[in-house]
Formats: structure tokens, C-alpha cells, sequence
């Protein structure tokens, strides 16, 4: 191991200033992280046939992961195998991972098939196994622990932890007992993960006696300390159960385990002390944090933001805000969001549409989030001809990651029946020809609507048979009732 840390120690001080600059992960992100300008730069690394070294073709997998650039770490991992670079075990399992990502399951499948049997050990199938956990397939995760069991595949924490986490996903915590108990007659180690679903488990049976016994065991078995995430997870527990005062005891805990400063343990901190409605707290933390990190990110002022709206101090929200308006490097909408989304809960409209239109002015356009705000508010109002453009403005503009943006049952339903009260067959219409730009199929219950609305309305539609059958859609008994008068000539 020393010898392979001085070789690439060695092989790196040799390459150029210029290149340690331009190192490939930096050339990937240099226009930004999303999807599109990543895949660009990576099109243009791959058509330029660049040498790049093994250790930093994985570090950039490893950052596109973190991205959720599933596919651009996919595409450079295939790339590179094509280029004759060995691929480890280890680089093996992170592509099956990538491969189920972006592929599906059946194709993460089909590569594990391939694999030689040399590769298929404790890290393939892990990663196999992690994959159905996250898809909450827990017959073909059962089985393929079995397997492993079978093949006599060491178990280390990981695969219990992915089963347990499935379990807890499922609603079926009572199952995760028997595997603690197997984990200690197998005498595989817990780590802090499995202490955390294990008290996560016994919470959603509102045993909370049984949280406290697993942190003490955790104590006497004294292999494990117990860190930050553990008393974060302790304190949500009784947050959750409404036992305030504990909670605060979990946090003072936690606080004495964030000797590194981490950053997601001060959001928490901030966070789970807002839940339990100490706004003293709250500032305290804060002020910490800051001291910490001067150039504060702006993912704790909007979580501190939210905090402080959700505890009703919108004087102290709209303080961090100027605060963090005056200094960031990058106006992100959607801390501006948070704001816009308190002002429209107390009905101050204009404010929020102010600081919507300051907010485009600093080059933050407006998101799927902030629509959706104006949305509930106009829907609430009764508003339906300015919830539509909403909706449509929604659409357009989509969610950030590239996926489209679609409106939930409870909103179509809502706007259809209002059309249909109105007996508005064009304002249905075009409502039906903003969700097709939103979706590749319309519910049933859309077309059903709209045939009410024509019969409502005393409006014909001759091709309304021949539209049904093209889009596929099945009518109840009662609607093709009524198009015997919606389809005459």
C-alpha cells in the first residue's frame, strides 16, 4: 500500500502545472453541474482521447455520483473500459450501481450475469442487492441474500443495513429484530448505520423504552461510538414523539460530538431545535455556524430561513435574508423561495411577487417551486384562470434535474371541475392541451371531465369517439351514455 501511495504520489508531481489545473473533473463541471454541460464537456474529453490517470477517472466518478450525474459517470466508466483501463471488483460494483441508475434494474441484472465468477463476491453482490433495497423489490433482495448466504459470501453490516433499510421503507420494522439478532449469533459488527435503523425501527412502534435500550447497549459494547448522526437520529425520535426535553438532552450530545465542525451536523442542530420551538436555540446555533463557515453556503441560510419561518419569526427570516442577499455569490432561487412562499401564507401577494421579480433582476429565474407557491395560492383563492397559467408556467419551465414538471391529481381534478361547473369546454381544452406537454398520457378521468363539461354546456363533439380510441382511453358506462348526445353530427 505505501508503495502504490508514493508511486501516485511520484507519477502526479510529474504532470504539469497546467494539467494538475485542468484535472478532468474540473473540465466536466466547468461550465456548471447540470446535466446538459456536463455531458458536453465529457463528449469533448472523450472525442479528444485525453490521457487521464486511473485514480482520477475514479475521483470523477465519485463527484458526478455525489452530483447525481448518474449518466455521465456511466458513460466515462464505459469509456475507459473500452480504453483497456482495469476495472477492479470494487469499480465493477459502482458500475452495476451506475448501470441500474440510468438503465434499470434488468439491465444491472444482465451486467452482474456477465461479470466473471471471480468478480461475483461480497462487493458485486452488494451492490446488486443495495439496488433491489432501493427499488423495495424485497422478494428478489431476500432471495439473493440467501444466495449469498448459500455461497458462503462473508456478510459484513452493509447487506443487513440495506435489508433493514428496505424493511423500514416497506412498513415492515417488526422484521428487523430477528436480523439484529442474527447479525450477533453471526457476530458481524454493527456500525453506526445499524444502531440508527435499528432505533428508527423501534420508534415506528412507538417504542421508545427500546431506542433508549439500543443506546446503551451501544455504550457498553464500546466498539462503536457513538457519533453525531446517532444522537441527531435519537433527538428526531423524540421530537417526534413530542418528549421536547429529551430531545434538547440528545442535541447537547451532539453538539459535543461535532469536534470537526461538520456542517450537516450544525444544520441538524439548527433544524431539530426549531422542531422543538426554541428560537434562543435556534440564533445560538447559527452564530456558531457562521463562526465556523464565514463564507456561509447557501443551503444553511435557506434551511436557517425555513426554520425561522416555520416558527413564525418572519421579522429574524427576512433579516437572514438581506443578510444573505447582500453577500452571495450566487442568487439561488430558492432561497428567495422560502420567503416568497411566507409571504404568500400571510396573504402579502405584492411582497411576494417584489421580491419574484427581484430575484429574476439577479438572474435567478423563477423555478417549478415558485409556481407551485403562487399556484396553492390561487387555487385557494378561487383564482382558476391565473392557477392555469401557473400550471402551464410550471410545465415549461420543468424541474431543475431535466424531468418534467406534472401537476398531481388533486390540482387537474380541481381545475377540470371548476371547467365543468363553468360549462367552459374551451377553457377545458386548452387546459387538456397543457397537460399533454406535461405528460405522454391524460387519465381517463380527464376525458371523462371533459365530456362532461361538452354535455354540460350543450356543446357537440362529432369526433370525440374517434379521439378516445386514438389516445387509448376506456370510458365508464355513465360517459358513454353521454356521448350519444356529445357526438352527433
Amino acid at each position: 500500500m505505501a508503495l502504490q501511495q508514493f508511486s501516485r504520489s511520484k507519477t502526479v508531481a510529474k504532470r504539469s502545472k497546467k494539467y494538475l489545473e485542468e484535472a478532468l473533473y474540473k473540465r466536466l463541471f466547468k461550465d456548471g453541474s447540470s446535466e446538459v454541460s456536463v455531458r458536453h464537456q465529457l463528449n469533448q474529453f472523450i472525442k479528444s482521447s485525453k490521457r487521464v490517470y486511473k485514480w482520477e477517472v475514479g475521483d470523477t466518478i465519485k463527484k458526478l455520483r455525489q452530483r447525481n450525474r448518474y449518466y455521465p459517470a456511466l458513460k466515462l466508466s464505459e469509456t475507459m473500459a473500452r480504453r483497456g483501463m482495469n476495472m477492479t471488483v470494487s469499480d465493477q460494483a459502482i458500475h452495476l450501481d451506475l448501470v441500474a441508475k440510468t438503465r434499470g434494474i434488468t439491465a444491472a441484472e444482465n451486467y452482474f450475469i456477465d461479470l466473471h465468477e471471480t468478480s461475483k463476491n461480497h462487493l458485486s453482490y452488494g451492490a446488486l442487492l443495495n439496488c433491489y433495497c432501493k427499488e423495495l423489490m424485497t422478494e428478489k433482495a431476500e432471495a439473493l441474500v440467501d444466495k449469498m448466504k448459500e455461497l458462503k459470501i462473508a456478510l459484513s453490516s452493509m447487506p443487513y443495513n440495506s435489508l433493514m433499510t428496505l424493511y423500514t421503507k416497506t412498513g415492515q420494522p417488526e422484521k428487523i429484530p430477528s436480523i439484529i439478532q442474527e447479525m450477533k449469533a453471526c457476530d458481524v459488527m454493527m456500525d453506526s448505520y445499524t444502531y440508527n435503523v435499528w432505533m428508527r425501527a423501534l420508534a415506528a412502534v412507538n417504542d421508545i423504552s427500546g431506542v433508549e435500550r439500543v443506546i446503551e447497549e451501544m455504550k457498553r459494547d464500546g466498539r462503536v461510538a457513538g457519533d453525531w448522526t446517532t444522537y441527531s437520529n435519537l433527538a428526531s425520535i423524540y421530537v417526534d414523539a413530542g418528549l421536547f426535553e429529551k430531545a434538547e438532552r440528545a442535541l447537547k450530545e451532539l453538539e459535543k460530538r461535532n469536534a470537526c465542525k461538520d456542517l450537516s451536523a450544525f444544520q441538524f442542530l439548527i433544524t431539530l431545535y426549531g422542531r422543538t420551538g426554541n428560537l434562543l436555540e435556534v440564533y445560538r446555533v447559527w452564530r456558531s455556524l457562521r463562526l465556523a463557515f464565514p463564507k456561509t453556503a447557501n443551503i444553511s441560510y435557506l434551511n436557517m430561513i425555513q426554520v425561522l419561518v416555520n416558527l413564525k419569526d418572519l421579522p429574524g427570516a427576512e433579516k437572514c435574508f438581506r443578510e444573505w442577499e447582500s453577500g452571495c455569490s450566487t442568487y439561488d432561487i430558492r432561497v428567495a423561495n422560502v420567503l416568497i412562499k411566507a409571504y404568500v401564507s400571510e396573504g402579502l401577494l405584492e411582497r411576494a411577487e417584489e421580491l419574484k421579480e427581484r430575484a429574476r433582476r439577479r438572474g435567478a429565474k423563477p423555478n417549478a417551486k415558485t409556481c407551485e407557491i403562487f399556484l396553492d395560492y390561487y387555487l385557494k383563492k378561487g383564482e382558476f384562470k391565473l392557477s392555469v397559467d401557473c400550471v402551464a408556467n410550471a410545465i415549461s419551465i420543468g424541474k431543475g434535474d431535466g424531468r418534467k414538471w406534472v401537476p398531481s391529481s388533486d390540482i387537474i381534478g380541481m381545475l377540470m371541475k371548476h371547467f365543468e361547473q363553468e360549462k367552459d369546454v374551451d377553457g377545458a381544452e386548452d387546459f387538456v392541451e397543457i397537460l399533454k406537454k406535461a405528460v405522454d398520457v391524460v387519465a381517463v378521468e380527464v376525458f371523462e371531465s371533459l365530456i362532461r363539461t361538452y354535455a354540460a354546456a350543450g356543446r357537440t363533439s362529432p369526433a370525440m369517439r374517434h379521439r378516445l380510441k386514438m389516445e387509448n382511453v376506456e370510458v365508464s358506462e355513465a360517459i358513454k351514455k353521454l356521448l350519444e348526445a356529445v357526438c352527433v353530427e
